[in-house]
C-alpha cells in the first residue's frame, strides 16, 4: 500500500549503524518514494533482511530499536527495567513517526511496534509493510542465546519459550495480518522480496 522534524529527522549517530547508506537505486528515481517497513516477531530476521535489501536497493536502512537506544543512550532492556514497557512504547512511536517526511528508507521495527498507538495503521498509510513470518520453532532456536538482551523473554525458561512465542504471535496476529505483504517460511528469500518490490516499484 502506498500512500523530528523536517529534512534530516534521524539522529546523526545513526550513520554508524551498519544499515545506513545514501546511494540511489539505478532503476528508481532518487525523488521517488520507497518506504519499506519490515515487521514480524523478534528473531524473524528483520534487521538481517533490511541489510540485504539495502545492498540491493541502495537506500538507507535503519533499525528502530537501535535508534531508540541511540536517542535514550540506554539499551531497550534498561528502558524496560527502569521505566517500564509503556514508556518504551511511547519512545518507539515517537521515533517511528520521525520517518514521516523521509522519502526513501527501509525500517526494521520491533516485534511489538505494530500493536501500539495505531502504528500499524500509520505504517500502512506511509509506505509498504512486509510481514516476515518465520515458524515459531525457528524463532525459538534463534532466540535461545539472546534471551538476556530481550526484555520480553528474559525471564522465560527455555522450555517455556516456544509456548510463549506462540501465544505472543497469536496476540499480535490482528496487527500483523494488516501488512500489505506477507512472506512465510520458504517464501522468505531474496526472490520473495524482489517480487514484492518489483510489483510496487
Amino acid at each position: 500500500m502506498t500512500a523530528i522534524t523536517p529534512n534530516n529527522p534521524i539522529p546523526a549517530q545513526a550513520s554508524a549503524h551498519p544499515c545506513t547508506t545514501t546511494s540511489a537505486h539505478p532503476h528508481i528515481s532518487p525523488s521517488a518514494h520507497l518506504r519499506i517497513f519490515l515487521i514480524g516477531m523478534m528473531g524473524s530476521g528483520k534487521s538481517y533482511w533490511a541489510e540485504k535489501l539495502k545492498r540491493k536497493l541502495k537506500v538507507p536502512c535503519y533499525d528502530l530499536d537501535a535508534l531508540v537506544e541511540m536517542m535514550e543512550e540506554r539499551t531497550i532492556a534498561e528502558i524496560f527495567e527502569e521505566d517500564g514497557e509503556e514508556t518504551f512504547r511511547k519512545l518507539e512511536t515517537k521515533m517511528l513517526k520521525l520517518f514521516g517526511e523521509k522519502k526513501r528508507f527501509i525500517l526494521s521495527v520491533g516485534g511489538g511496534t505494530p500493536c501500539f498507538n495505531d502504528n500499524m495503521k500509520w505504517m500502512n498509510k506511509t509506505g509498504i509493510t512486509i510481514w516476515i513470518d518465520e515458524p515459531i520453532e525457528t524463532l525459538a532456536q534463534r532466540l535461545l542465546k539472546e534471551k538476556e538482551h530481550r526484555p520480553l523473554i528474559k525471564n522465560i525458561t527455555d522450555d517455556e519459550l516456544v509456548s510463549f512465542l506462540s501465544a505472543k504471535r497469536k496476540e499480535r496476529m490482528e496487527f500483523y495480518n494488516q501488512a500489505a505483504f506477507t512472506l512465510s517460511g520458504d517464501e522468505i528469500t531474496e526472490a520473495g522480496f524482489k517480487k514484492i518490490l518489483k510489483e510496487h516499484a
